[in-house]
Formats: structure tokens, C-alpha cells, sequence
């Protein structure tokens, strides 16, 4: 039995990964003292390309905080999407399913930051439209081992949708010869059966930022987000309502959790976050500690 317990520890902290299903952006990015005004012109004091996009950026950092990564993403046959593609595995997040295309180029965002770190942004969303369903598939495997996979709305809706879908599918029982080497999921707890097997009940946590956020969102989407993540004006599309404060966040985190998303986490800049649960539903507002922004892009 110590054996299979230490086996089981083994194979638990090999599959603790984290699957992004998302977009990758090529950032070009202009750094000015202030935002131009329409249709005026300004110098800017430095520019400098860099590697962006919802998904990606949530990716880097799962990495960076020590999590095992997969990226599942388009980006172009192209210098930008052969540079990101590098970038990623610098990152030490696996690329397996980090496919480039020929029908599209390498999604780009172009930004101005000005000397308060505030911004605006334009992107073309390029290959990252093209993942589609065909490409989950290919990806079924790595999606299916993971604890977490994580979703925005910079890849097609139908796509996000199809892999929040496939990540439900995925956790249950399954038994486990002591010796046999498991299948790399993620589990909640483990019990032996009267076959000296291991039953290991995995679960499956899924992430959605709604972001850019539509007010036409499938309903879908709530109910297979564990965690429901967006930030002020996302939830002013989504809900119609209002929010410039904590207390309007609470307002609006509740008509989220009524469409049926377990946990509601809307972000509030500078002032922190409100949160709420299925099973906590008082809003709580969680204050952040004031830094000094440098750049506030996403």
C-alpha cells in the first residue's frame, strides 16, 4: 500500500497542469507621454514588440508560477508566429497543440501606453480565429489530463464553447490496477477497492474570461464555467447594469451566478476584486495593495 501511496503522489504531481485554450497576439507597442485625441498625431518615446493575447498571457504566468502548461492556439506560418512560438517553449509551456496556419497571419495588437500605464488597443485577431473544433480534437488527450483549462473570447466563440464542453465531459472514477502506470488526471481523492485497484476520482475546474465580452454571450457559457472572471465593463455588457463601484459589482456578480456560474469573480482595477459563490453568495469586495502600474494591458 506505501508503495501505490507514493506512486500515486508521483503521478499526481506530474499531471498538476493548467490547459489554455486561446489566442496568442503579437504586441506592437508604442509607449507616449499621453493617448492621442482623434485624428491627432503625437510622439511616442519608444516602441518595442512583445508577446500578448488573453490566453497566452494567462498561460506565461501559470507557467511562471510553477504550474505545468499546455497552450492550445493558432497563430501564422510567419516570422511573429515562429517568434511566438518560441517564446512559449522559453516559457517551458508545451506546443504540442501550438498549430500555425498559412490562411491567416499571426494575430497582432497594436497598443499605446501612456505614462500613467493606462492604454487603448486594437487587434486583428488573424489565426486565432481559425482554431477550430478539429484542432480540440487533436488536443482531446492534454485537455482531458488537466486540473484547469482556461477560455476568453479572442479564439471564435463555437471554439471556446467546444472546449469548455470537452473539459466537462472529462472527471469521474476510474480503477487503476497498483502497479499498471495510471493515466495522467487530475483527482479529488483516491480509495482502494476490494481488487487491490485504485479508484481515482479526478475534477475538472474550468476558467472562462469573457473577454471581449458580448452581451449576446451563450448561456452556455455560465453554466460550464466553474470560475467566472471578468472585469467592470465586461460585466456592465454582460449584465446592462452599471458598475463603477464595489457594491455595483456585488449587484452585478449576482445576476451572473443566477445564470448558473459556480464561482463569480469581477475585477475592479486598482480598487481589487468582488467575489461570490454557489455556496458563499454574499458578494465579498477584496481590496488590492496600491502599486505603481506600469502597463495595464491584459
Amino acid at each position: 500500500m506505501a508503495a501505490s501511496g507514493e506512486a500515486g503522489r508521483q503521478w499526481q504531481e506530474e499531471v498538476a497542469a493548467v490547459v489554455v485554450v486561446g489566442s496568442c497576439m503579437t504586441d506592437l507597442v508604442s509607449l507616449t507621454p499621453r493617448l492621442p485625441k482623434t485624428g491627432e498625431t503625437i510622439h511616442g518615446h519608444k516602441f518595442f514588440i512583445g508577446f500578448g493575447g488573453k490566453g497566452a498571457n494567462q498561460c506565461v504566468q501559470a507557467a511562471r508560477l510553477g504550474a505545468r502548461t499546455s497552450m492550445v492556439c493558432k497563430v501564422g506560418k510567419d516570422s511573429f508566429g515562429n517568434d511566438y512560438i518560441e517564446n512559449l517553449k522559453q516559457n517551458d509551456i508545451s506546443t504540442e497543440f501550438a498549430y500555425q496556419t498559412e490562411d491567416a497571419a499571426t494575430g497582432t495588437a497594436s497598443i499605446i501606453v501612456n505614462k500613467e500605464g493606462q492604454n487603448i488597443i486594437v487587434i486583428v485577431a488573424g489565426a486565432n480565429l481559425l482554431l477550430n473544433t478539429k484542432d480540440l480534437r487533436e488536443a482531446t488527450d492534454v485537455i482531458r489530463r488537466a486540473k484547469v483549462m482556461i477560455c476568453q473570447l479572442e479564439v471564435t466563440p463555437a471554439t471556446s464553447l467546444e472546449a469548455l464542453t470537452m473539459a466537462h465531459s472529462s472527471g469521474g472514477p476510474e480503477c487503476i490496477g497498483v502497479t499498471k502506470h495510471v493515466s495522467q488526471r487530475t483527482w479529488a481523492e483516491e480509495k482502494k477497492t476490494k481488487e487491490s485497484s485504485w479508484v481515482l476520482w479526478w475534477i475538472m475546474k474550468t476558467l472562462f474570461n469573457p473577454a471581449p465580452a458580448t452581451a449576446d454571450l451563450d448561456s452556455r457559457f455560465y453554466t460550464l464555467s466553474d470560475v467566472f472572471c471578468c472585469n467592470e465593463s465586461e460585466a456592465e455588457i454582460l449584465t446592462g447594469l452599471a458598475v463603477s463601484s464595489p457594491a455595483d459589482a456585488g449587484t452585478a456578480a449576482l445576476v451572473l451566478l443566477e445564470r448558473g456560474c459556480q464561482v463569480v469573480i469581477i475585477t475592479l482595477g486598482a480598487e481589487g476584486c468582488v467575489m461570490l459563490s454557489k455556496t458563499e453568495p454574499v458578494p465579498k469586495f477584496i481590496p488590492t495593495e496600491k502599486v505603481k502600474a506600469v502597463d495595464t494591458t491584459p
